[in-house]
C-alpha cells in the first residue's frame, strides 16, 4: 500500500503506508475465537440430552459462556497479581467489571465501584523502587496472559472426563477457547489502535527508559491515590511533561496526562489548558479514553473562564458528547456536565439533577481525593453562577 507524501524536485514521492499489523492480528484472533465458540455451540446442541427443552438448553449454554468470560477476566487479573507479588510489587487494587477491591491507607480492604468502558478488569500494584534505572516488569506484564493460557490448557485436559456432563463440558471448552484468545491478545506483542497490550508493554519497557519511568510513576500515583492523597500533594518530581518525541509512546503520554491533571488540581487552570492543548495536538500515543477526559477538563476551564459559546461548540463535538454519554458515571464527566448545565445552559434544575448523580457516584468511587478536587471545581462554578 502506498500514499503520496513529500515532494522531490517538484514531483510527489510515493511513501509506503504502514500496515496496522496489530489490528490485523487482533481481528484474526477475534474471528478465530468466534469460530471456536461456534464449534462449541454446535457440538453442545448435538449432545443435548433428549429431556432438555431447547429454550432451557440455550439459556444454560449462554450462562456457561458468560461464566467462562468472567472466570478468564478474573484469572487474567489474578495472574498479574501473583506475578506482581513474585516480582516485589505490593497489592493496591483488584477490579473485575465495575467491582473494585482496594487497600486503603491503614491496610484495610474496601469494596468500591469503578466502571471504565472497554476494560474488563484491572490489577494495580505498588512497584518496588527503581535500581539503576531498572524495574522488574516482564513477569508482571505477562502474568495475565500466562494465567489465561494455563487455564485453557487445564480446561482441555479436564474436557475428556467431563464429557458425560454436557453443560460442564461446554463450560470447559468455552474456557479453553476464551482463555486461548485472551492469552494471545494480551501475550503476543501488539499495538491495538494506539494502545499497547501487555506483551508489547513488557518488551518496550525493557529498552525505553522514559517509558519505564512513566510506568513506575503511574503505579506510584495509583498507590498514593489509594492512600487518600491528591495529585497536588504528591512529589513534584513525578510530574514532568515528557518531550514531544516521548509523547508518541502511550506509556509516556499517560504521564503527560497526569501532569495536566495535577495542574487542574492545583487550580492552575490556564496552564492546564495550554498543557492539555499541547498534549492533544502533539501525541499520537494518547488513548481515546484519556483524550476524552482531557477535553472534559478543557471544557471545564473554558466554563470557569470566558465561557465562549464558539469555543465550547468546538470542544463539545458529536464524538465528545458520545464519549461523555458512555462515561456518564465518571466524576470528571459529571463535573463537566454540571458546570455546563449551570453556566452555559443556565438551567439550575438540570444542574441539580446532575449534582445528585455525582454525589451518588462519589459514595462508592475508590479515590476520595479525586472527589474533593472535583467538588472544588464545582464550587468555583457555583460562585461564578452566583
Amino acid at each position: 500500500m502506498v500514499e503520496w507524501g513529500k515532494t522531490k524536485g517538484g514531483f510527489p514521492i510515493k511513501q509506503r503506508k504502514r500496515i496496522p499489523w496489530g489490528q490485523v492480528i487482533g481481528t484474526g484472533l477475534s474471528l478465530a475465537m468466534g469460530v471456536g465458540c461456534g464449534v462449541v455451540l454446535a457440538d453442545s446442541f448435538d449432545r443435548r440430552p433428549g429431556s432438555a427443552a431447547w429454550p432451557l438448553w440455550a439459556l444454560g449454554l449462554a450462562a456457561v459462556f458468560l461464566a467462562a468470560i468472567l472466570v478468564q477476566i478474573t484469572l487474567h487479573e489474578a495472574g498479574h497479581l501473583v506475578c506482581g507479588l513474585l516480582s516485589g510489587y505490593r497489592f493496591c487494587s483488584f477490579r473485575v467489571g465495575s467491582l473494585m477491591w482496594m487497600r486503603e491507607d491503614g491496610g484495610r480492604l474496601r469494596l468500591r465501584r469503578l466502571r471504565i468502558p472497554g476494560t474488563g478488569g484491572q490489577c494495580l500494584m505498588s512497584p518496588p523502587d527503581m535500581v539503576d534505572g531498572r524495574l522488574p516488569v516482564t513477569l508482571y506484564n505477562f502474568g495475565g496472559a500466562l494465567a489465561n493460557l494455563l487455564t485453557a490448557v487445564l480446561a482441555l485436559a479436564l474436557y475428556g472426563p467431563a464429557r458425560r456432563v454436557p453443560l460442564l463440558a461446554a463450560f470447559l471448552l468455552f474456557l479453553a477457547v476464551i482463555g486461548g484468545f485472551t492469552a494471545a491478545m494480551n501475550g503476543i506483542p501488539l499495538r491495538l489502535g494506539n494502545i499497547d497490550n501487555d506483551g508489547r508493554n513488557a518488551l518496550s519497557l525493557g529498552h525505553d527508559p522514559a517509558a519505564l519511568r512513566a510506568f513506575w510513576v503511574q503505579m506510584k500515583v495509583a498507590e498514593a491515590q489509594a492512600r487518600g492523597l491528591r495529585l497536588r500533594e504528591m512529589p513534584e518530581d513525578w510530574f514532568s511533561m515528557p518531550g514531544d518525541e516521548a509523547l508518541q509512546n502511550a506509556m509516556t503520554a499517560a504521564q503527560g496526562v497526569l501532569v495536566c491533571n495535577r495542574l487542574v488540581d492545583e487550580g492552575r487552570l490556564a496552564e492546564a489548558d495550554r498543557a492539555i492543548a499541547h498534549l492533544l495536538a502533539g501525541s499520537r500515543g494518547l488513548p481515546g479514553l484519556y483524550r476524552g477526559l482531557l477535553v472534559c477538563d478543557r471544557v471545564t476551564v473554558e466554563l470557569l473562564g470566558e465561557a465562549r459559546p464558539a469555543v465550547l461548540a468546538d470542544l463539545l463535538t458529536q464524538g465528545q458528547v458520545k464519549f461523555m454519554g458512555q462515561m456518564k458515571r465518571f466524576p470528571s464527566v459529571l463535573r463537566t456536565r454540571y458546570l455546563h448545565a449551570l453556566l452555559a445552559e443556565r438551567d439550575p434544575a438540570k444542574a441539580a439533577a446532575i449534582r445528585a448523580r455525582f454525589e451518588t457516584v462519589a459514595g462508592t468511587y475508590p479515590y476520595p481525593a479525586d472527589i474533593a478536587s472535583e467538588r472544588e471545581l464545582m464550587a468555583l462554578g457555583d460562585a461564578r453562577a452566583a
